[in-house]
């Protein structure tokens, strides 16, 4: 090695002349070569005739070899060139064959050997997409096949054979770990070779001819390697290499189709001969009539003279008829895309291509060995090999992706023994619930794979399919066991069946595959195991309800539970006039009075706090005032009296409840304040449309599933494939009627029919495609063949025509997919909604000419202005200030000035421009000098700025600027009303301790100004309704009560026949819980709805699902960044509980009816006394946190004291903002 050139030269001449005569190919590659790699490949030996004589460098040669693979470039040029020289062929099989007793040099160049037939994609790590990497490793999978055939040799596998029996002779504890390692490549290199593919240019073979892979496998029979294999799957001491062992069975298998391989030796049955015989008749028949259209188009005259004619009905491009210069009997052919050339598909779009060929039959000896082998295996090692396999998966001891060899082997071993001799003994290990939880996994994790990783989406579906085959293969042997002849198997059958029904995931896993199928990644041949797998699921299914009155099966739900919130306490009674509380005082009075004298004793178990309430305690003081009036308008005299007592106790300081020094006849006139007061609650106000698109999402926390039973429906089942895209897919594979086998086109008629037939709903299928489909079907020369798809296609047909005679618009439905609600219009007549019957149960506000005109006005001014929102700018300057954000949207695309309502998105919170330009800031300064002098500085100069930003921002850029020094210069100065410091003192006198409601006032005042600056967005516009109004809007709202009730009920009927039971029963249940969490939890926080199953998530996309929602108040996701709808936090608990009830589903609403629920009657009512009297309004001092709240006021006369300085001013908007805050906190 000294000196490379010479000895190159020498060995080269040397091997030229010494080869035989066909290694002239040889020759060429070793011209080719690396002069140091040629010189180590000469080092090896030379082969004469048959004699191989080794070179005394022959061991190190070999490890040189092996070093120089290690550092290999990317092209895998080591590789490439020991490939083109032969050397497995020519020296490294030689050697192992006629040196097997040197167990260093056999050691060594079994390594080799192992290293140079690992799989071409494990060396190039994927697929190359380059054109040289993909020649690159297209050129070394051709090397690989011809190692492939080399290794068809008894002699070769005779030598492994031996040395494998040899090593496995040896007990544990003479074993070496050489000799481990030395059994663990021979198995290897085995697996290496059976996994070389096959070259389909070089076998074209017929069937019943030995290919290259059967004749390694008759090799692999002939030295005995089989009965090894066998032996390390039974072996309790070989446990070790039993992944290894399946591997190399599964690529023994994988050519072979187990149904024929069982029937191999065996006559054919007259069903086969049946099978054969129609496929024989379709081809002559359409053989035939090609034939007879062939001598149609025969013409005595030339074909320039065969005349023009002209297609009635069929318009050119003009206006005139299309003019025919061909024959007759091409006018059947005719369209207008005749001679244009084909629209490319993009790859990204074209359908997935299926990588099985066509099935081909191995040599017959082959196929016999391989029966032979396949009973073996099932009486001795499959139970056990399996058990190891899956407890090696379940350990996580197995490689990556190793479960696909445990898919194939169940399924193609499953299908062996149904189709030879069924003994389900034999494959007990894979039949069981536990193997059905694995598939489920399996298939639902590489569906996942398959999305999140794209670009190996092809490999994570072909393993879909795989666990797709072994389920459909335990599905057909649960299914022999039901008609097995020995009790206990049908008995075992029946549990089995029984365990998988019962268990929600397993029904739901078709319907989950059929939605999610996609064309582009899955292949047809998916397709058709899906289609089929899906007709023996509900083919036993269907079997297994009937006979049965009620088959119960659990059903699982994901309750999303809220962190709870501070809230303020909620009252559920009805206000009451000033008449009723003076007819109510009397005789309260007299209740009080003797409880103060002690002839009725008080309750001792009153707490006036919530100990384990967020509010701190100190804040709580204003809901034990709330309590107090509560019991007194309850009737409830000793409970207030005992909660006044036990306030005074918790809250002494200021003497809020009075002072413990209070005599008898003062503490009953304190009462009698507390109960003539206006105190402030926790109503829930209808919030205006824009406030309710603009709630934050709450925050949620994942409670555990909760499981429970329902009654099992199979026509409901059913009518959750009445889908579009269920039946698209069923439609796809219908395209292929010719080559599908008739028990594909059975099952494809079969699920179209049921939901067809015994669901009413064959509009479904009026689809034009599937019309063009029926079209080749009843034109097809071989339809009597297909006669179940003929019949089928004519009672569509039929069907159609028989309701296109009523409804004319159903040619035009023609052209689209329809879901179930589209259906039902079609056959039941469409309905249009009438005034006020829209989905949110308001009156469509209507738009005169005029208002029309102006909108058009402003949306040509402003929709070219950038940096400004248009419906913004639209909003400031229509004249009727009534519009909403969204009336003006739909308007515009109304008017055809905007093409959706999505092209004026919501401008999110907290994205408004932050930086200031120079004009900016010389506005800002202008603003707070032109209003330096009035009570609310800040609130003008937000007011009056060009770009609005928030009062932070503001303070922020005032501070900076040093236009203030402190940020308490910009709060609101107050004016305290006239009188109503008088009006507190008369309430309570000062020997009571209260304290000046004015005084509480200015001491809140700094705190409330802070609390508002952390907020991103003004907190109010001009146009705002104070407190009153808004509860007005919630009176208003409640008038509308018992209409939208009525319509909730005919929705829910007709919800209900189109088969949403599930997901009312959903709603309801979800209704009911946050009820029930309000209630426990003393807060109410927006509720979001998450659909966890399949069917909900379909029937929140329903429309008429969603105006069910729409009419019962539940809110619609806001913006972009919110999914689900929401249950607002108005609704109260009893409310709640209302609307879970009136959805009754048809069986229980006669019931209902009789019995309504009191809350419901008292819901309908209109809400009273609802707007205080200025002049009777009494409000309660409760403490410097919350006096704000309690006065409304001192708001209006300071709202109406600044209206005169600043303009037109909401009243009462501070009070609306303190309550918006508290709601948040």
């Amino acid at each position: 090695m000294q000196k490379m050139k010479q000895p190159n030269v020498v060995f080269y001449g040397y091997m030229v002349l010494s080869s035989p005569p066909s290694s002239g190919l040889r020759f060429m590659n070793l011209y080719m070569m690396n002069c140091e790699l040629l010189a180590t490949c000469s080092a090896l030996g030379f082969l004469e005739g048959d004699t191989y004589h080794k070179e005394p460098d022959c061991l190190e040669s070999v490890k040189d070899l092996i070093r120089y693979l290690r550092h290999e470039d990317e092209t895998r040029d080591i590789r490439q060139q020991l490939g083109a020289a032969q050397i497995l062929q020519n020296d490294l099989l030689p050697i192992i064959i006629q040196y097997p007793e040197d167990k260093q040099l056999f050691d060594a160049v079994i390594r080799l050997m192992v290293n140079l037939t690992q799989p071409a994609l494990v060396c190039f790590g994927k697929l190359p997409q380059d054109a040289s990497f993909r020649h690159h490793f297209l050129q070394t999978v051709s090397y690989l096949q011809a190692y492939k055939e080399a290794f068809a040799s008894d002699k070769v596998f005779g030598v492994l054979s031996e040395k494998l029996y040899d090593l496995l002779q040896l007990d544990w504890e003479q074993r070496q770990e050489e000799d481990n390692l030395l059994t663990e490549r021979i198995l290897l290199l085995v697996r290496n070779v059976l996994h070389v593919p096959a070259d389909p240019d070089e076998e074209k073979n017929i069937d019943d001819d030995a290919s290259i892979h059967d004749r390694v496998l008759w090799a692999m029979h002939i030295s005995g390697m089989d009965d090894l294999l066998k032996f390390l799957a039974s072996s309790q001491s070989e446990q070790q290499w039993s992944l290894h062992v399946l591997e190399i069975v599964s690529l023994t298998f994988r050519d072979q189709n187990p149904e024929q391989l069982a029937s191999t030796g065996q006559s054919r049955s007259a069903k086969e001969r049946g099978t054969d015989m129609a496929e024989l008749e379709i081809l002559r028949q359409r053989e035939l009539a090609e034939r007879k259209g062939r001598i149609l188009q025969r013409s005595s005259r030339h074909s320039r003279f065969g005349g023009c004619y002209i297609i009635q009905g069929l318009k050119s491009f003009g206006d005139r008829d299309v003019v025919l210069h061909k024959g007759l009997h091409n006018v059947k052919n005719y369209t207008h895309d005749l001679g244009k050339e084909m629209q490319r598909v993009p790859k990204r779009q074209q359908h997935a291509r299926d990588d099985e060929g066509p099935p081909r039959r191995s040599a017959l000896s082959v196929c016999v060995f391989l029966k032979e082998f396949c009973t073996d295996f099932l009486e001795n090692c499959y139970n056990r090999l399996m058990y190891l396999v899956k407890d090696h998966l379940i350990r996580e001891k197995a490689q990556q992706h190793d479960e696909t060899y445990y898919l194939w082997a169940m399924a193609f071993f499953m299908a062996f023994n149904r189709a030879s001799s069924f003994h389900p003994q034999l494959v007990s290990e894979t039949v069981g619930v536990r193997t059905f939880h694995f598939i489920e996994q399996s298939l639902t994790n590489y569906y996942e794979m398959m999305l999140m990783n794209k670009k190996e989406a092809t490999s994570w579906c072909r393993r879909m399919h795989l666990a797709l085959k072994a389920y459909q293969e335990l599905l057909m042997t649960v299914h022999e066991m039901d008609h097995s002849q020995e009790e206990a198997v049908r008995n075992s059958s029946h549990i089995l069946k029984n365990n998988v029904f019962y268990m929600m995931e397993y029904r739901e896993l078709f319907l989950t595959l059929f939605r999610k199928f996609d064309e582009r990644k899955q292949p047809r041949s998916f397709l058709k195991d899906l289609v089929e797998t899906t007709h023996l699921f509900l083919k036993m299914l269907e079997k297994f309800c009937k006979g049965r009155n009620n088959v119960m099966v659990q059903t699982k739900k994901t309750k999303r539970r809220k962190k709870p919130r501070a809230c303020p306490v909620t009252s559920n009674l009805q206000p009451r006039t000033p008449e009723e509380l003076d007819e109510m005082w009397p005789r309260l009075a007299e209740h009080l009075s003797k409880c103060t004298e002690g002839s009725e004793p008080l309750p001792e178990d009153v707490v006036p706090f919530d100990a384990a309430s967020e509010v701190p305690l100190e804040e709580q003081r204003a809901d034990a005032m709330v309590r107090i009036q509560d019991s007194l308008l309850g009737g409830r005299a000793p409970e207030a009296l005992s909660l006044l007592h036990s306030a005074r106790e918790v809250w002494p300081e200021g003497d809020v409840f009075g002072s413990s020094s209070l005599a008898l006849d003062e503490e009953v006139e304190l009462l009698k304040r507390i109960f003539f007061a206006n105190l402030p609650r926790q109503a829930a106000p209808d919030e205006p449309e824009e406030a309710a698109e603009e709630e934050e999402v709450a925050e949620e926390e994942l409670a555990p599933v909760r499981v429970s039973e329902k009654e099992f429906s199979f026509l409901d089942y059913m009518k959750r494939f009445a889908s579009a895209n269920v039946v698209k897919a069923y439609v796809l594979l219908f395209k292929n009627y010719q080559q599908n086998s008739a028990h594909t086109n059975h099952c494809v008629v079969k699920m179209l029919h049921r939901i067809a037939y015994d669901l009413k709903m064959e509009a479904l299928l009026f689809q034009l495609s599937v019309f063009c489909l029926f079209n080749r079907v009843l034109s097809d020369p071989a339809s009597g063949a297909y006669k179940e798809l003929v019949t089928f296609a004519k009672y569509i047909v039929g069907k159609f025509f028989a309701l296109a005679s009523s409804n004319k618009k159903a040619y035009v439905e023609l052209l689209f997919w329809k879901s179930s609600a589209v259906v039902r219009e079609m056959t039941e007549g469409y309905r249009i909604l009438q005034e006020g019957e829209g989905s949110n149960s308001r009156k469509a506000y209507q738009w005169t000419e005029a208002e029309e005109e102006e909108l058009r006005e402003l949306y040509h001014k402003y929709k070219e202005v950038e940096g400004e929102d248009v419906l913004n700018s639209i909003l400031a300057h229509l004249q009727s200030n009534n519009r909403t954000r969204k009336q003006v949207a739909k308007q515009l695309v109304h008017l055809g000035l905007a093409s959706s309502v999505r092209d004026f998105p919501h401008e999110r919170k907290g994205t408004r421009i932050v930086l200031w330009t120079q004009d900016q800031e010389v506005e800002l300064q202008r603003l707070f000098e032109e209003f330096q002098g009035t009570d609310d500085i800040l609130g003008n100069v937000m007011r009056h700025i060009t770009a609005k930003r928030s009062k932070a921002r503001i303070i922020e850029k005032l501070l900076s600027m040093g236009l203030v020094s402190d940020r308490k210069e910009l709060y609101k100065k107050r004016k305290r009303k006239p009188g109503l410091h008088d009006a507190n003192n008369s309430m309570f006198p000062k020997d009571f301790g209260v304290p000046d409601l004015d005084e509480a006032n200015e001491e809140e005042e700094e705190e409330d100004d802070l609390d508002s600056e952390d907020e991103e967005e003004p907190a109010w516009e001009d146009g705002d309704s104070d407190m009153c109004h808004r509860l007005l809007d919630g009176q208003a709202n409640k008038k509308g009560a018992a209409a939208s009730d009525r319509d909730s009920q005919e929705l829910i009927r007709s919800l209900q026949q189109e088969g949403l039971s599930g997901p009312l029963l959903w709603l309801q249940s979800c209704l009911n819980r946050t009820a029930d969490d309000r209630e426990e939890d003393g807060c109410a926080q927006p509720v979001p709805l998450v659909p966890l199953s399949e069917e909900n998530e379909d029937a929140m996309e329903h429309k008429g699902f969603q105006k069910l929602l729409w009419n019962i108040g539940i809110r619609a996701p806001a913006n972009e960044q919110e999914s689900f709808w929401r249950i607002p936090a108005k609704l109260s608990p009893e409310r709640l509980r209302q609307l879970a009830a009136s959805i009754v589903l048809q069986g229980l609403a006669d019931e209902a009816k009789e019995h309504p629920a009191e809350e419901e009657v008292l819901e309908t009512e209109e809400p009273r006394n609802l707007i205080p009297e200025k002049e009777e309004s009494m409000q309660l001092p409760l403490g410097p946190k919350r006096t704000r709240l309690i006065s409304s006021d001192e708001h209006e006369s300071d709202s109406q004291g600044s209206s005169e300085e600043d303009g037109p001013r909401p009243a009462g908007k501070r009070k609306c903002l303190r309550i918006e805050e508290e709601e948040e906190d």
